[in-house]
């Protein structure tokens, strides 16, 4: 998903304040993972609509595979659904139920055991505040210009405001949709549409199906007025739904699907995932789009900006980040929502990817370093602060409240990881994560070993300071030559105020590259403590001294101190 924000601004020196120094205390982790007693195996959904009074009416059946023995019971996430009935299948019979709070809990008719597969079926209505949205009709002049939608926003947890499901990201199960709908209306959802029927009431039923098992806020639909614009990457259809009357626009914003998907493959050595891609706009989307499996949404909004040509990389950014998530948060999926930073790092990262390949280094760095320039504003003055490592993750509301850190920051690291163990590292250690995790869920633990095997490298320091710390570090140096020597000294201190997440010292291996009147040299140092003093050998006065200057850790701030040039030596 992407978070519809954009800074126009630019740093400036006041952000560069000298701070006291102070310990800097790592608090334990917190853990997020939920306690699991069974495995969601499927999900059959129908639902029809109605749209005036905006509810739903539903008809689901979960499949379930205890985890333990002697399971006679279960809870599924349900928020203000009004059931109907619950009935044990293919018996037909009825099942002891009660809801508390965002919780249906089912008595079972007996025992069961991880041998065995349990239906439940659900006959249910609902008025929801989340996860389904109705959207009136646009009209101007008396003309209707955008007929109404229906669609569905998931992440992070708003699926089981329309259906009963465990509402998490670490269980994974395969789904189908029974979609009822306008007989002129398009439905658009998740894997293959399997069928359409004619119903005598001026409706019609689509059957979609999702054969690979995905997690439940990847469930989705969209139903409105479209006309589809087809294109294919390979064997895989690409549809892009857009506007009748506004075809035009969906070469432009969807055109280069095809090409990101053969970067996207090249770059992690493993193929798109799945059977097919659509993308289709909606309004009134409050992200700029979501990356619903095989089926993403995006805000017209943001996609129609390319009718007045001024979008810039904002549609192609948004465009390839969505399907970057088809490898990162679709195919690998973060195993709690405080390891977001998996989904959304990573792809904003292959926003940079596919630029470095379309368009070369420097707009790629253009790109990391515009992402570093958001953090770091916002880390100045935003007090909702956190690692990439969430661990304010449980309050999920909010998941989304601060996006410079888990976009921005994320994908910054992400390029900075693959400076500290090279590329060649980098990309087989994806390909190593992506293949390993197939299907399935992650932890910022799985990152790590990953890199460390490919790349042999001990890791422990790089995840400690830019996955669960926080802040960045601020550099002050004080340049001194000495003539007669023919020494640069350079002390450099770090100025970050230490607190629970940000360190006191970061750990940063960085170039300094040096240019005097005959030429420039450039020379490998480690910054590690918080004071510290390099000294380097020249063939003469420096007239420029640079620090890191091919960006390989773009999170930083450095104020330059005049140089001074002993004199009588």
């Amino acid at each position: 998903m992407l978070k519809k924000f954009y800074s126009r601004s630019s740093l400036i020196a006041f952000l560069f304040f000298i701070f006291a120094f102070s310990t800097f205390a790592q608090t334990s982790r917190l853990d997020f993972n939920r306690v699991r007693t069974y495995d969601v195996q499927h999900y059959t959904i129908r639902v029809s609509f109605d749209r005036a009074a905006k509810t739903v009416s539903g008809d689901t059946t979960v499949r379930i595979k205890p985890l333990k023995r002697d399971f006679r019971a279960i809870d599924l996430d349900a928020a203000e659904i009004d059931f109907e009935s619950v009935k044990l299948e293919p018996e037909n019979k009825n099942l002891v139920f009660r809801t508390a709070g965002e919780k249906i809990f089912i008595t079972l008719d007996k025992a069961y055991s991880p041998q065995d597969l349990i239906n439940i079926r659900f006959k249910y209505s609902a008025k929801p505040k989340k996860g389904v949205y109705f959207i009136d009709e646009l009209k101007e002049d008396g003309q209707i210009v955008r007929a109404g939608q229906i669609w569905t926003q998931g992440e992070p947890n708003e699926a089981h405001h329309w259906f009963p499901s465990y509402d998490f990201p670490d269980d994974k199960a395969t789904s189908e949709q029974f979609l009822t709908i306008g007989k002129n209306e398009t439905a658009i959802a998740n894997g293959e549409l399997i069928e359409t029927t004619e119903n005598t009431n001026e409706t019609k039923t689509v059957h979609y199906k999702m054969p690979i098992a995905h997690s439940t806020y990847l469930t989705s639909f969209v139903i409105g007025t479209y006309s589809k614009v087809s294109d294919s990457y390979k064997n895989i259809p690409l549809g892009f739904y857009i506007y009748p009357g506004k075809e035009a626009v969906a070469q432009k914003a969807f055109g280069k699907t095809k090409d990101m998907m053969r970067v996207f493959e090249e770059l992690t050595g493993v193929e798109f995932p799945y059977n097919k891609y659509d993308q289709t706009i909606v309004a009134n989307f409050q992200f700029g789009g979501m990356e619903n499996i095989t089926a993403t949404t995006l805000a017209d909004s943001e996609i129609l900006l390319v009718e007045f040509g001024f979008a810039g990389n904002i549609v192609e950014d948004l465009v390839s980040h969505e399907l970057a998530h088809s490898w990162f948060g679709n195919l690998v999926t973060c195993k709690n929502w405080s390891e977001l930073w998996l989904n959304e790092g990573f792809a904003t990262y292959m926003e940079a990817a596919y630029r470095e390949k379309m368009y070369g280094r420097a707009d790629y760095l253009r790109k990391i370093g515009s992402d570093a320039e958001q953090f770091i504003i916002n880390d100045a003055v935003n007090k909702n602060r956190f690692g990439l490592f969430n661990q304010t993750a449980g309050n999920v509301s909010g998941l989304f409240d601060n996006p410079a850190i888990t976009y921005n920051k994320g994908g910054a690291v992400v390029h900075t990881l693959r400076e500290t163990v090279g590329t060649e590292n980098f990309w087989k250690a994806i390909n190593v994560y992506l293949n390993r995790h197939k299907f399935g869920n992650v932890e910022s633990t799985d990152l790590q070993k990953a890199m460390e095997e490919v790349s042999s490298m001990n890791l422990d320091w790089f995840f400690a300071q830019w996955i669960y710390g926080g802040g960045h570090p601020k550099l002050n140096v004080k340049q001194v030559y000495n003539p007669k020597t023919k020494v640069l000294t350079l002390t450099v201190a770090q100025i970050q105020t230490p607190d629970k997440l940000t360190v006191s010292a970061f750990r940063l291996p960085m170039d300094v590259t040096v240019t005097t009147v005959k030429g420039t040299k450039t020379e490998n140092i480690e910054i590690k403590k918080r004071l510290e003093t390099f000294s380097l050998k020249l063939d003469g006065k420096p007239s420029k001294i640079v620090l890191d200057k091919d960006e390989k850790i773009p999170l930083k701030l450095i104020k330059y101190q005049d140089m001074i040039v002993l004199k009588g030596q």
